[in-house]
């Protein structure tokens, strides 16, 4: 008797566990960290991309950001946080590209550390300038700072982001010395330039255009191949005379090392469903200046093997290190 009893507490205790790694996922709340300050265009983002699977998942969606140190102090939370399919990041190509050349050492490895899950979205640049500044075309400013070396200063979200590095390789390409000024968001970078407290700077088209708009900020051109739909009135570099020079770079997810393919499977479709709808693009991309993409994870981790190397190239290029 003993031992039937010991196979039957055996047999519930088995069937109870299997009941419990059952569970349809999420069975509880799912953490997404950006490495940016609130109310940015790419928290907005997330925030949208959020409330969707909170909807769609029927779990919240809790949005954590972490901002400093040109995203690191984001991805080292993330990569160290348990594999269980509750904790993503999601972070521009610095983390995942540019961050390896920048530094000497990193306390995440970005090939090691995370699985790839999805690009999600594209994004172009937009060159403004303070309204008041004498150059009113890309000819124009780089003239202008060739005839006053290191009196140009440059803003940007941190030293060797998004804003930064492009702006450093468009300096290195045309001999230019500009002054850089980092700040933790790019809501502050703005109103810098707005006020004249600073130049120019590389912004997220939708950020940038409503200043744009109340002529509170001067465009002088965007990247990418085509005009932006929301700013049809500004050039790109290529119309300017520069069609080699390329500021576009883009946000994904990652998850930490380890976390569950087929978690990461379903984050990657339910999202690109999400990302690539009608709805989502008008109210969350198209006025931020974003492009959906919505890849697999198959697709995102080619992506990377190439951006790598040509993110390398840019760096070395650009001259920038930050250590």
């Amino acid at each position: 008797m003993p031992m039937l009893r010991f196979v039957a507490v055996l047999a519930a205790f088995t069937f109870f566990a299997a009941g419990v790694d059952a569970q349809p996922y999420p069975s509880k709340p799912v953490r997404i960290v950006v490495p940016y300050t609130p109310g940015g265009p790419a928290d907005v983002l997330v925030r949208g991309l959020g409330m969707k699977l909170t909807e769609k998942w029927g779990q919240q969606i809790i949005v954590e950001n972490k901002p400093g140190a040109n995203e690191i102090v984001a991805a080292e939370a993330v990569a160290k946080s348990p594999p269980d399919g509750y904790t993503f990041l999601l972070a521009s190509d610095a983390v995942f590209t540019l961050n390896s050349s920048l530094y000497s050492k990193l306390p995440y490895d970005a090939v090691k550390d995370f699985v790839p899950v999805q690009k999600l979205v594209t994004a172009n640049l937009m060159l403004v300038a303070r309204p008041d500044l004498p150059a009113n075309s890309v000819k124009e400013l780089i003239e202008y700072a060739k005839a006053n070396p290191g009196k140009i200063t440059y803003g940007s979200v941190g030293a060797g982001g998004v804003n930064h590095l492009p702006m450093a390789w468009f300096a290195n390409i045309h001999g230019l010395k500009m002054e850089h000024v980092p700040y933790k968001g790019l809501v502050q970078a703005l109103q810098d330039v707005i006020t004249g407290r600073i130049d120019v700077m590389f912004a997220v088209i939708g950020g940038a255009l409503p200043f744009v708009q109340s002529n509170k900020l001067k465009a002088l051109a965007v990247s990418g191949a085509a005009r932006s739909s929301i700013a049809p009135n500004v050039p790109t570099f290529a119309e300017a005379g520069y069609p080699t020079f390329d500021a576009s770079f883009y946000f994904a997810v990652a998850a930490p090392a380890g976390t569950p393919r087929d978690i990461v499977t379903k984050f990657a479709s339910d999202a690109s469903q999400i990302v690539r709808s009608a709805e989502f693009r008008e109210k969350y991309l198209t006025s931020l200046g974003f492009e959906p993409v919505g890849d697999t994870p198959e697709q995102f981790s080619a992506f990377l093997v190439s951006d790598r190397k040509i993110g390398a190239e840019k760096v070395k290029v650009s001259g920038a290190k930050l250590d």
